[in-house]
């Protein structure tokens, strides 16, 4: 994908789009309808041009695309192009240089997955916070 790609992308991404992350209350009824908090995490950008999301899905390539039909007055047909989770982290690391006014959002899905990365920095490794981080999975998974 070229940087112009991408800037065109974000600034779709930065007029239609919408990030979610959050944890909500959702009932596991395999588990005895005990409530757990779950975390939501999701990009998506809508328009009523079918072009314009098939091109963007075919470029990133990873996401999903359909059809999202208005149940208002009128009824307009639209695309949707959405991803979730992991995809969310990729799409939001990919967006994060060229947007400006979903930044924020973008970074609390970067800063969800990541916790750690802005404490070292772009590509400095803190070996003693590596090494007790190795030990501990070390301990609990052996191998």
């Amino acid at each position: 994908m070229t940087q112009n790609e991408m800037a065109y992308i974000a600034g779709l991404f930065d007029v239609r789009g919408q990030v979610a992350c959050y944890k909500k209350k959702t009932k596991h009824k395999d588990r005895g309808d005990k409530i757990y908090d779950q975390w939501y995490i999701r990009c998506e950008l809508a328009l009523t041009d079918k072009d314009v999301i098939t091109g963007l899905h075919e470029t990133l390539g990873f996401g999903w695309s359909n059809e999202k039909i208005n149940k208002g007055t009128p009824k307009k047909r639209w695309w949707r192009w959405a991803c979730g989770h992991r995809d969310a982290l990729t799409f939001a690391k990919l967006m994060w240089p060229y947007t400006q006014v979903q930044l924020h959002k973008l970074e609390q899905i970067i800063d969800h997955y990541e916790p750690r990365a802005q404490e070292l920095g772009d590509n400095v490794v803190d070996l003693e916070t590596e090494r007790q981080v190795r030990r501990f999975n070390w301990d609990i998974h052996g191998s």
